[in-house]
């Protein structure tokens, strides 16, 4: 009787505190930090104990490994919540509601664009610590860019699918970590490597090329509504897409240089 007493008032916290309606973006990012710190330190613990080859890394190398592990499961955990309501919930639907779609979000969809701001403030905290180690200006831009525009989204509830669309170009972040994880264990020749940049090729090419298309399209075929929000909302709708775009097609271009690299060397 008294665990369930403890348990209804546990219940009651969450529901009534951690999860009303005007704390949940707080909430949301002080869970994503905690998350953050959580997996990295996880990490720590379970690669020195089953990985004989992190010992011998250099303590730069074991920051970036543990860091890595973050944002791998930031990049599912964004992923899942993104598929979601682009293509499965009906949130976002043109004949679910006569509500405009650029002003539509729910508990959900903001709880989780809030943890996602939780982890761009603490890996941008990494990377300006550690800098250049962890990323040099072009990852410092594009987590600014990243952090503004959810952040924005979060607190407004303006183009929450829109930020949803951009944050699916999260499906290739696993892929990226895999290869550096691959390199510094020293199998670069493998034929894991290979798979996993061919992996990388077709993760990228469909979304941070091609959905990014499909976004703009949409915003398109929606602009009347794009129109109906606030003047930085719009910027960010348009202006964010179009430069992270250009950086997808500039690292792209690396991409298929490296993979060509690759093949080449197995011939």
């Amino acid at each position: 009787m008294k665990f369930k007493s403890y348990q209804n008032q546990a219940n009651l916290f969450v529901k009534e505190y951690l999860l009303a309606d005007p704390l949940i973006p707080y909430t949301s990012i002080i869970g994503g930090i905690f998350a953050c710190k959580l997996v990295y330190d996880l990490t720590q613990l379970f690669s020195t104990t089953h990985f004989k080859s992190y010992s011998s890394l250099t303590k730069i190398q074991r920051i970036e490994w543990n860091n890595r592990a973050m944002s791998t499961i930031h990049a599912v955990f964004v992923t899942t919540m993104s598929l979601y309501f682009v293509f499965c919930s009906n949130l976002y639907s043109d004949s679910h509601s006569a509500e405009l779609l650029t002003v539509r979000s729910s508990v959900l969809s903001t709880f989780a664009l809030g943890v996602s701001v939780g982890y761009f403030m603490g890996d941008l905290g990494m990377i300006f610590w550690f800098f250049p180690s962890l990323g040099g200006y072009e990852y410092v831009l594009h987590h600014l860019l990243s952090l503004v525009a959810v952040a924005y989204s979060m607190l407004s509830g303006e183009g929450q699918l829109y930020t949803y669309m951009v944050l699916i170009s999260e499906t290739t972040t696993p892929g990226i970590n895999l290869r550096w994880y691959l390199d510094v264990a020293g199998m670069k020749r493998s034929r894991a490597y290979l798979i996993n940049g061919v992996v990388i090729f077709i993760a990228w090419l469909v979304a941070r090329i091609l959905l990014f298309v499909y976004m703009f399209y949409h915003a398109y075929l929606h602009f009347d509504q794009v129109q109906q929000m606030h003047t930085f909302g719009q910027i960010l709708v348009v202006v964010v897409p179009v430069v992270l775009s250009a950086m997808n097609l500039i690292w792209f271009s690396k991409i298929i240089k490296g993979l060509m690299k690759t093949l080449a060397k197995r011939q």
